[in-house]
């Protein structure tokens, strides 16, 4: 029994996998991945990776990982920027890669108000071995036995490749800021089928937050870091692709170099649906002053799904950044109050 609901349960992931792109409950830790207006928004040069390992308890596996490197440029008020991301589905064999180029530019509106805007070009490919797969045709719903022959008309390992684009602005001022982004603008064809069509939908989020100093002016440099910080930060991200909505909204409090933030995932209201609450999200993260931020957080899930049955999610995320190149500039950084993870 447990063997056919592990089945049907990553089947439905399969159908979601389609009109849902992978998340990361650390997405501020994958700026490029988030919001392609967030490229250079260290403005310093900044390397990353990520890694989230979905619904472990489970008898497949959900993986997915992000690299990116990006730079900001101060003579020409832009940043430019790399991005790698792939999952992996054991079930299907399905792995999707993508390498993208990102750009935004920063556009000074105020004394300390900014305005920026991004765009990304990628090249995917995605990768599937049908060979081992099982349909839900295959399976006896009297004893759970599973046939040889499914009826689908699927060879055993195919690969598509398409050109997606993508597009963001974000607003920011010292202590708020707030952005919106496109992904999938041209909704690409997502089929391994000659001749038929499977459009990857739109993906739109917004994203922002505030930040509040309880340090009462007493940090100190150091290290290009603030010793005696004290700062509280709350924050939110909402996604809609298709069908599918989410919302995530959390806080976090940066007593330097200590990072702790706690997540909430669902829809807790709606007009249509019941409220759909899908995992409690705990962080701990750790800045230190030579320009390392490293960050682990788990997802417990309480939805129907179960903790107990899924064993969550584990993330762990990694990021350099330090001055390279022509810094000329450097002392009049805008202060970018989003969060580290």
């Amino acid at each position: 029994m447990k063997k056919i609901f592990t089945l049907i349960t990553f089947a439905i992931v399969c159908l979601s996998l389609k009109a849902q792109d992978v998340q990361y409950s650390q997405f501020y830790a994958a700026p490029l991945y988030l919001n392609p207006a967030l490229t250079g928004s260290s403005e310093m040069t900044r390397i990353g990776v990520n890694y989230r390992n979905q619904w472990p308890g489970l008898d497949q596996s959900f993986r997915s990982y992000s690299a990116y490197i990006d730079h900001y440029m101060f003579n020409a008020n832009s940043g430019v920027g790399l991005i790698f991301n792939r999952s992996e589905q054991s079930m299907a064999n399905l792995s999707i890669s993508e390498i993208g180029a990102t750009y935004a530019y920063r556009l000074r509106l105020g004394f300390r108000s900014f305005l920026r805007m991004g765009g990304q070009v990628s090249y995917v490919d995605r990768d599937a071995n049908f060979g081992d797969m099982i349909f839900g045709s295959q399976i006896d719903d009297q004893t759970g036995a599973i046939g040889d022959f499914s009826g689908e008309n699927l060879g055993q390992d195919i690969r598509h490749q398409f050109m997606d684009y993508s597009f963001g602005m974000l607003y920011h001022n010292e202590n708020v800021w707030f952005g919106l982004s496109g992904h999938h603008l041209t909704q690409p064809n997502l089929s391994f089928v000659e001749g038929q069509s499977s459009e990857l939908p739109l993906k739109l989020s917004a994203h922002g937050g505030v930040k509040f100093d309880l340090s009462g002016g007493t940090s100190k440099e150091f290290y290009n870091q603030k010793s005696g910080t004290r700062e509280l930060t709350l924050a939110f991200n909402y996604k809609n692709q298709a069908s599918f909505s989410q919302l995530d909204m959390g806080a976090q409090i940066n007593i330097q170099p200590l990072i702790l933030g706690v997540w909430y995932r669902g829809i807790p209201v709606s007009a249509l649906e019941q409220p759909n609450h899908e995992s409690i999200i705990a962080l701990v993260g750790i800045s230190l002053g030579s320009g390392l931020d490293i960050g682990y957080s788990h997802d417990f899930t309480i939805s129907s799904l179960g903790n107990a049955n899924t064993g969550g999610a584990h993330e762990i995320s990694l990021r350099y950044s330090f001055l390279a190149g022509n810094a000329k500039g450097a002392g009049r950084k805008s202060s970018m109050p989003c969060f580290k993870y």
